[in-house]
């Protein structure tokens, strides 16, 4: 059972970005670096998110690369963020996880979402009858919950491999919806404010407000996605920024490719960066050197006062990136003592 308390924990996310020049082997293998290293900086979890149909995103076998990169670490977390569940049944799920769960005892967390993940038409190409789970997902929540008791054994259908193992579960949104339902089924809330903005503050409010202690969580805990691009001057975190910017203008766009590599900022690029869209999508994006990044991220945990960080820096070198995640903790080592 999670608490909160007066230290910010903070965690990662990896959507196993794919850079331009980059193959996916090796994708996966600087995830693996990366949540090493992560580990040794003190990073509470490393989470994986699911994604199909996206050329820059290798993260689509979710459980997979969990296992995979929770087999190459020793004692950071490692979960989703999340499992799209209407993509899959919660019985499927409820086996994966377990067995992740048996495999690396209390270190596995499953995160779960309603969302496709993906552009509609691969979204009927997973499962056609999604939309049917979508309008059921609080049930399948249930259900996955179901499974892992250990009273589930006299029940007809079983998850053998799950019931009774350890595997927290987080409700993942990106609208009030999201908020009620984890207030009410009393489990941990993470916002996906690294491109969702515009609701965090109301969410946070209403899961606060709305919440019901369960056999799961006492009290409310918070997680808020943000962005962070450090280095070591702020000249070269606006330079590695560009490759977030071209990113975002892609997905919005419907361009696909790889994560591309850093450029000069130009005039073209800080009109993109300042299309009413793209700025909403970028609010919680804190780019520049430790110090500048320092003071925008205590801004942002003083007005949200959520419990827990989970960042995201997506930056086409992967020592870059390493170099911004390692900023980046020294900063929450520093303010939470």
């Amino acid at each position: 059972m999670e608490t909160t308390n007066n230290k910010t924990a903070y965690s990662i996310l990896d959507l196993a970005i794919v850079s331009s020049g980059v193959t996916i082997a090796q994708t996966f293998k600087n995830s693996v670096d990366l949540a090493q290293n992560a580990e040794e900086m003190g990073y509470k979890r490393f989470w994986l998110a699911e994604h199909h149909n996206m050329v820059h995103v290798a993260s689509v076998a979710t459980s997979v690369l969990i296992g995979h990169i929770a087999g190459n670490t020793k004692t950071i977390r490692v979960g989703s963020g999340g499992i799209m569940l209407p993509n899959h049944s919660p019985l499927i799920v409820a086996e994966q996880f377990g067995t992740l769960g048996t495999l690396y005892p209390d270190r596995i967390d499953l995160g779960l979402g309603r969302a496709p993940g993906t552009d509609q038409l691969t979204a009927h190409a997973i499962r056609s009858d999604r939309m049917q789970a979508v309008n059921n997902f609080p049930g399948e929540i249930e259900q996955i919950q179901a499974y892992f008791s250990r009273e589930n054994e006299w029940e007809p259908v079983r998850a053998v491999v799950a019931e009774g193992i350890n595997v927290p579960l987080y409700i993942l949104g990106s609208s009030l919806d999201s908020a009620h339902l984890a207030a009410k089924m009393g489990l941990p809330y993470a916002f996906a404010s690294h491109f969702a903005t515009g609701l965090l503050n109301e969410a946070l409010h209403i899961y606060r407000k709305e919440f019901q202690p369960s056999p799961y969580l006492d009290k409310p805990y918070t997680i808020a996605g943000v962005n962070v691009i450090a280095a070591d001057t702020d000249d070269e975190a606006e330079r590695n920024f560009t490759s977030v910017i071209r990113m975002f203008l892609g997905i919005l766009t419907g361009k696909r490719e790889p994560l591309q590599p850093p450029m000069e900022m130009t005039d073209e690029l800080m009109m993109i960066q300042h299309n009413p869209a793209v700025r909403e999508m970028l609010k919680y994006s804190f780019v520049g050197r430790k110090e500048a990044v320092a003071k925008q991220v205590d801004k942002f945990l003083q007005e949200t006062g959520v419990d827990e960080l989970m960042v995201v820096s997506n930056m086409h070198a992967h020592q870059d990136r390493i170099n911004s995640y390692r900023i980046l903790s020294e900063i929450i080592k520093e303010r939470n003592n």
